[in-house]
């Protein structure tokens, strides 16, 4: 078994990768979200009756479209950073404490 020591991460390439994570994890909360705000309005506002209920819910439509589009780019946008800052802050400990130290084994 071979030792192999992580000195130094891509500051863009762990960016990169969190802000696609993030961009999954916004679509899988904010759609079904922003789904769940479309019909509860919907319904809520045709139970009332009259034009000014149907004008509340159609705010409630254009929050729940908000909600689809903007859950992904904030929590691609948040993850991105996060993962930029912890490859930095890694980059500043390994250089102190010699990084992490992995065992890799080669298959034939």
């Amino acid at each position: 078994m071979n030792r192999l020591r992580i000195k130094k991460l891509g500051i863009w390439s762990i960016a990169k990768l969190y802000a696609v994570i993030g961009l999954v994890v916004g679509l899988l909360i904010g759609v079904p979200y922003g789904i769940i705000i479309i019909l509860v309005s919907l319904i809520s506002a045709g139970g009332n009756g009259g034009d000014a209920a149907f004008a509340i819910g159609g705010g409630g439509v254009v929050v729940g479209v908000v909600a689809m589009i903007g859950f992904p780019i904030m929590y691609s946008l948040f993850l991105g950073v996060g993962g930029a800052v912890g490859a930095i802050l890694y980059n500043l400990f390994s250089a102190m404490i010699g990084g992490i130290e992995i065992e890799v084994e080669q298959i034939v």
